[in-house]
């Protein structure tokens, strides 16, 4: 009979145990790779703010070469500065978005970010083999090297092991919420 009391479960049995282990993986201190890859999205975002800004104040010059000597209204001259710029705003209200979630350690964020730094190292190297795009110290270079490095640390295996970590899961009960481990 001592068999069967052993595989017997006390009906006061608490919730944490019926589903699983409870005990979560230890706490990962952050890389700085991790943070350094945050801080240089939120510089990429400051740099995209700028020229959004530099964009807007020249913009009327702009048009006047681009249409030389075409007169165009005020109304349509600002209905086309903002179909460019509210995009390009909220480009750069996403990428501050998952620059956070980059340091919080979200692996998609990660992924995402990268994904865009290689497209936008690729789209800069195609423009200038072709001859359309000269790199420029001004902001040429400073965007393309901040997206090289945007790479550089987002892709070290610091900033992977932390992003896919095990991460304690929610169980949200009618007594509230427990924290179980993720592995």
């Amino acid at each position: 009979m001592s068999g069967l009391e052993e595989r017997k479960r006390s009906s006061t049995e608490p919730f944490e145990r019926l589903v699983g282990r409870t005990d979560a993986a230890p706490p990962m201190k952050r890389p700085a790779a991790v943070t350094m890859g945050a801080v240089l999205v939120v510089l990429r975002v400051v740099g995209g703010a700028i020229w959004l800004i530099e964009l807007a104040v020249s913009w009327r010059s702009l048009l006047g070469e681009e249409f030389d000597g075409v007169e165009v209204d005020a109304e349509t001259v600002n209905v086309l500065l903002l179909v460019v710029v509210v995009p390009g705003a909220v480009i750069l209200l996403v990428e501050l978005v998952l620059a956070w979630l980059i340091f919080l350690g979200v692996n998609w964020a990660r992924i995402v970010v990268m994904l865009f730094a290689t497209l936008s190292i690729s789209v800069s190297f195609v423009t200038w083999w072709v001859g359309d795009q000269e790199l420029h110290l001004d902001f040429t270079l400073v965007t393309l090297s901040l997206d090289i490095l945007v790479m550089l640390a987002l892709s070290s295996r610091a900033a992977r092991a932390y992003a896919r970590r095990p991460k304690p899961r929610t169980i949200r009960g009618a007594t509230g919420s427990t924290e179980l481990d993720g592995s």
